[in-house]
């Protein structure tokens, strides 16, 4: 196992497990409880949207993933007025437990006012998307051989940017990771080639309510605990 990035927001490495392991912890990261908007009370809305799409666009906005009992909620107030030419209401309006202040809710135009109560609770992408933590996905490390000949393809460096760069006057290998290409799309690059063989690169994209190495330890966990309940079940 080799780690290439890890970062809060984005954890990549390199491993050797069976392809169905990598799928089963890459489908559990939908069980992890994360918080997101559940209901919303709005009691005045002038805006253009309507209240429906104003409560759909806050169930998407990343928040901090507090402990929350089963259900138990935590209410978010927002109030804002439209002044000027507009105003861009943003979702660091409704708390400190917004993960991404910026994030854009809806444009109000002079005099027009907004007003709502939201409540938030733990779920489970199972459910619903809005409680997924982030992205997970895996595919085969490629292995990218280039000889003399091969160097000279200086095309590739500018065509695939995060995959190649120059080396003087030659090309290098930068990133093979970040590679989606084969050998058929080789075949006018001479001295080029590209292999495949059981290593993994697993790649972690987290959305902000969880680091993304805490994803991947909680979906093991979370398949652990599902194989144990099957296990029960068979006993």
């Amino acid at each position: 196992m080799e780690i290439i990035k890890n970062t809060n927001e984005e954890v990549v490495f390199t491993t050797n497990i069976n392809v169905s392991l990598a799928n089963a912890i890459r489908r559990s990261v939908g069980e992890i409880p994360v918080l997101a908007v559940v209901e919303c009370d709005i009691y005045k809305n002038d805006s253009a949207l309507y209240d429906e799409i104003i409560s759909h666009r806050l169930g998407l906005v990343s928040l901090k993933n507090q402990k929350m009992k089963k259900d138990e909620s935590v209410e978010f107030k927002l109030k804002a007025k439209g002044k000027g030419d507009g105003e861009m209401v943003l979702a660091g309006e409704m708390g400190e437990e917004v993960v991404y202040p910026d994030t854009p809710i809806v444009l109000l135009g002079e005099g027009q006012v907004l007003e709502l109560v939201a409540r938030a609770r733990a779920g489970k992408g199972i459910d619903h998307a809005k409680f997924m933590p982030g992205l997970a996905y895996y595919k085969h490390l490629p292995k990218i051989k280039i000889s003399g000949e091969g160097e000279k393809q200086t095309e590739l460096a500018s065509l695939h940017p995060e995959v190649f760069e120059m080396y003087g006057n030659k090309i290098k290998v930068k990133d093979a990771w970040k590679c989606d290409l084969d050998n058929e799309d080789m075949e006018e690059y001479s001295g080029v080639s590209i292999s495949f063989d059981d290593k993994l690169v697993f790649v972690i994209e987290s959305w902000g309510q969880i680091e993304a190495k805490k994803i991947f330890v909680e979906a093991c966990k979370a398949l652990k605990d599902n194989i144990l309940e099957v296990s029960k079940v068979l006993k």
